[in-house]
């Protein structure tokens, strides 16, 4: 095991009494309790953590926050794997195993470097302008190879996660000083109060910066304030919990990060609503822009100081600040404190500050109007050639920490509808006017003196505590020395070769020139064509940088050339978390038959039909799907086959103006069907498109039983109710779905009514007492029942409905009896090549969101009805009356062995290529007919009959004949026989 080369021999927060043994890339190390994972890899002098996505060129950790764009790793291994991480983000656990993502076989040794050989040859944008020629299908699988970062992890994810929801009086996002002081003003008052930190620990930059408050270090004041409000009973802390986006009326996402092996959910997905919001979010230090800045040993300098003193680490032994403003060298002097030695401070200013003398003083040269204008080594970094006026100089290294200013983070301002306003003093984006009920106070403000952030944070506590009605305690503003000059200059890039400016996509200062050129000059085109800002860094420390460059280059200031939206989540969330606990059987809830027992013993294939799990057909030994399908099929032409439709939607209208109701709900007229009758209807909604069809019955002069589709049992019903409470309220109906209070079995075939007989009815089911298109209340095998002579198959067919919990015995009961005379069971595959054989219409497969009625051959039936009904004047509109409409018909191939694809697009002209005339709505190769049949939606179909059609298929088209939807028994002799 590697020794923590590193590690400081004092300082920090981390418990040395407790190591903790981890591997990466295969190799093992140690770390400390209160590690993170790149604080554990920098202790033991890991430099190479990861490649670039683009170049594979190696990258070290360069930033301690949210902010690292290099350090992505997949966390854990096989199916409980995790994916782009930042390993700035993972807490170090005993045993944890990470590896590199982008690189094979490690990120220190990675083949895929190779690439970078070609880099002369990919410029910005190269793949749209390479990847054409001679067919962009020639590329698209290496290309889908070598996209994204880390590999989705297979099997089901072992995993827990949850969802809460929560309300609160003042939501304090961050618990640096400004978020501290904040929630101590609102706690105190008796507030409800949510306190949000994305790190372990809370205090945020007061637990390194070596600040002092109310006259103690900034660390002790933080740890008093953070007991004191763990103390206050409406007050809750959630350390490891990031707000993941901001959205209407004061609502907000948080993902908490639990992941202590305790068993409990992994991760919590909490969504809460605030009365008012607080965003003390902090600031990020943006990198430097010069060449060779993405070398291993080059980061933020305010990392390296965390680092130092928040994990004991050293990011070099010897190191060198390269700066543009004045923070830097407070930062400097904590490095100097730390045992760290800074070589040089290399300032872009001419001016000598009073922060530049103490350094001096301190024995630590400073270098002015200088810039690193190249560094050196190959795995790590070895040393820096710095450029002067009065010439150049290298200067041994191991270490480059970077000052380029400060990012107030404003994405939830933004997402809350704020604006942004440019501060060119302080050369960032600050927020603007807020929308919702929210105030940023302290960095994540614009302002980056401790003072200043003490006193907007307890302001924004008051503010808040005003506005959700309470009286605040008279809580002083904590103290803390003012800040001296915080002065900078713009650098927003060095020449001289090839300068980085988002490090995880490989953009450089030469893309984004070359961008421009080529006239990509909008913020959201450079963005897509050079990938600035994207993938899991989202551009939080390249952003700004490249928008300056942009802006150069155009000739136009910062501001006016504008920002990319701040889009949800800041930082990634696994999906894992979206979904919570609802997966497996909770994600949907998976509705089973009353038989289902029974056909699962008898070798169904359970498919997902409207939620509800279905038999498609079932198998016995030796088959396959087709001679299921065939053998189910033969069965109901030539003896009987049972099918269960439990899920056939089932509503009971009932009242006075049941009749006239449905009148006005289906297209064609309901109040004159008579007592123990069934007519076949179709629904349209207020644009005269179909939307479901079904049988009625008519159980009494005020009462009915609407039947739907499966899948439309619930929309149905919550749109007949929709009518009654919201339009016609004042018609005298109520209705009731009862779907899953019935079993449905259906019994056809030839030999259907015989088998009925065997079984025991109390009613004469012969065609002359029970005709097609009737309906009796009776009982079957001694079961009360509703029984309906209605087909879905072109047979003669009963369709029997028991209670729910006799289903299973009245199946058996049946199946029992009719298994001599050749019963089978049918499944929905089976049952759909049935239907198509008959031309039976199915909403759904046969229609879509623009067929009409009218369209499926229902003219003279709307012609007929002379009341209202929905939908009927949006029927009467000229382009509902077209001639050249997709009607409802069916098609036979020429040749009789050429099935017709169902989905495929057809043509009206013999020519390939020509203009599209429809498209095959469903097909089967009929097993009681011996040939392909098929039904089809075809432009003008309806006057077009006995015309050839050609089927686009795979190879060539497939010539077909456009005749009537109905392809066997057209007399309808068996049906009613």
């Amino acid at each position: 095991m590697a020794r923590q080369s590193h590690r400081l021999l004092a300082g920090g927060l981390v418990d040395r009494t407790r190591p903790l043994r981890f591997t990466f890339d295969g190799r093992p190390y140690q770390g400390y309790q209160g590690d993170t994972l790149a604080s554990a890899l920098l202790a033991n002098g890991v430099t190479v953590v990861g490649r670039s996505f683009k170049y594979h060129r190696p990258r070290g950790i360069m930033a301690a926050g949210v902010e690292e764009p290099n350090a992505i790793v997949t966390v854990g291994q096989g199916a409980a794997a995790v994916p782009n991480l930042k390993a700035t983000e993972v807490d170090l656990t005993d045993g944890l195993v990470a590896t590199a993502v982008n690189c094979w076989p490690s990120a220190r040794r990675d083949l895929g470097a190779l690439i970078g050989l070609l880099g002369p040859f990919m410029p910005s944008g190269f793949y749209y302008k390479t990847f054409k020629w001679p067919h962009w299908h020639w590329y698209e699988g290496l290309v889908r190879r070598a996209a994204g970062l880390g590999k989705t992890p297979t099997g089901p994810d072992p995993d827990s996660y949850e969802h809460l929801h929560a309300h609160c009086d003042v939501l304090v996002v961050g618990t640096g000083p400004a978020g501290l002081a904040a929630a101590m003003v609102a706690g105190a008052a008796g507030a409800r109060v949510l306190v949000v930190e994305q790190e372990a620990a809370l205090g945020g930059s007061l637990l390194y910066s070596g600040a002092v408050v109310d006259g103690m270090p900034g660390r002790e004041w933080a740890a008093r304030r953070i007991h004191a409000l763990a103390a206050m009973p409406e007050v809750t802390l959630l350390p490891r919990t990031t707000a993941t986006g901001y959205y209407d009326h004061n609502a907000l996402s948080l993902l908490q990060r639990i992941d202590d092996g305790s068993g409990r959910p992994r991760q919590r997905l909490w969504q809460v609503r605030a009365r008012r919001v607080v965003l003390a979010t902090g600031a990020l230090e943006r990198p430097l822009v010069f060449p060779g800045n993405d070398r291993p040993g080059v980061m933020l300098l305010s990392s390296a100081c965390r680092y130092a003193n928040h994990y004991g680490v050293a990011a070099g032994r010897r190191l060198v600040v390269f700066t543009n403003n004045d923070t830097a060298y407070g930062h400097a002097l904590a490095l100097c404190g730390a045992g760290i030695t800074v070589a040089a401070v290399v300032d872009c200013r001419e001016v000598r500050t009073t922060a530049a003398v103490a350094l001096e003083q301190a024995g630590i040269p400073v270098i002015r109007q200088g810039v690193v204008e190249r560094t050196h080594g190959r795995a790590g970094l070895t040393a820096v050639t710095i450029a002067t006026p009065g010439g150049r100089r290298r200067v041994s290294c191991d270490a480059l920490g970077m000052a380029g200013g400060w990012n107030p983070v404003v994405h939830l301002h933004c997402q809350a509808g704020g604006g942004l306003r440019w501060d060119e003093a302080g050369l960032m984006f600050t927020p603007g006017p807020a929308r919702q009920a929210c105030r940023s106070a302290g960095a994540g403000n614009g302002s980056l003196g401790l003072a200043d952030c003490l006193a907007e944070g307890h302001a924004a506590g008051l503010d808040a505590v005003a506005a959700c009605g309470l009286a605040p305690t008279g809580t002083a503003t904590p103290r803390a020395e003012a800040a001296s000059s915080l002065a900078i200059q713009a650098l927003w890039s060095v020449p001289g070769g090839k300068a980085w400016v988002d490090f995880q996509n490989d953009v450089t200062a030469d893309d984004i020139v070359l961008a421009a050129a080529e006239n990509f000059r909008s913020v959201e085109h450079l963005k897509r064509y050079t990938t600035l800002g994207m993938a899991v860094d989202q551009g939080k420390t390249s952003n700004v940088n490249g928008l300056a460059i942009l802006a150069r280059q155009c000739g136009l200031s910062i501001p006016r050339t504008g920002t990319t939206r701040f889009r949800p989540p800041y930082t990634p969330v696994t999906l894992s978390a979206f979904r919570g606990p609802y997966r497996a059987n909770l994600f949907r809830p998976r509705r089973l038959m009353p038989a289902h027992d029974w056909h699962q013993a008898h070798g169904a294939v359970f498919e997902d039909f409207s939620g509800w799990q279905r038999p498609a057909h079932y198998l016995r030994p030796g088959e396959d799907r087709d001679q299921a399908v065939r053998r189910e099929a033969l069965a109901v032409r030539t003896a009987a086959g049972l099918f269960e439709g439990s899920p056939l939607g089932k509503i009971e209208v009932k009242g006075p103006d049941a009749a006239d109701f449905l009148d006005r709900v289906y297209v064609n007229t309901m109040s004159t069907l008579k007592l123990g009758r069934l007519r076949y209807g179709l629904m349209a909604n207020e644009n005269g498109v179909i939307m479901d069809d079904g049988v009625v019955a008519r159980l009494a002069p005020d009462h009915f039983l609407v039947g739907t589709s499966s899948g439309n049992a619930g929309r149905v019903a919550e749109w007949l109710e929709e009518w009654l409470q919201c339009e016609w309220t004042g018609l005298r109906v109520l209705t009731a779905p009862v779907t899953s209070a019935w079993a449905t079995l259906t019994l056809t075939g030839p030999r259907a009514r015989a088998i009925l007989d065997q079984v025991g009815v109390d009613f004469d089911p012969g065609a002359q007492h029970f005709p097609h298109m009737a309906f009796r209340d009776g009982h079957v095998a001694g079961i009360p029942a509703r029984v309906a002579r209605v087909s879905f198959t072109g047979e003669v067919s009963y369709e029997i409905n028991v209670p729910a919990g006799e289903g299973t015995a009245l199946w058996r009961r049946i199946m029992t009896v009719g298994a001599p005379l050749g019963l089978q069971p049918v499944g929905v595959d089976a049952w759909m090549d049935l239907r198509t054989e008959k031309g039976y219409l199915h909403v759904g497969a046969d229609t879509d969101g623009t067929t009409t009625p009218l369209d499926v051959g229902w003219g003279p039936v709307i012609a007929r009805k002379a009341k209202d009904f929905v939908g009927k004047r949006s029927l009467m509109r000229p382009d509902a009356l077209r001639g050249d409409r997709l009607n409802f018909v069916g098609l036979e191939p020429v040749d009789p062995t050429q099935p017709l694809p169902v989905g495929a697009q057809l043509t009206l002209d013999a020519a390939e290529g020509g203009p599209t005339g429809g498209h095959v709505t469903s097909g089967c190769v009929s097993a009681v007919l011996g040939r392909p049949v098929a039904l089809a939606m075809i432009r003008g179909g309806r006057d077009r009959m006995n015309q050839l059609a050609w089927v686009l298929g795979p190879s060539s088209p497939i010539p077909a004949r456009i005749v009537p939807p109905l392809f066997y028994d057209p007399e309808g002799e068996r049906l009613n026989a």
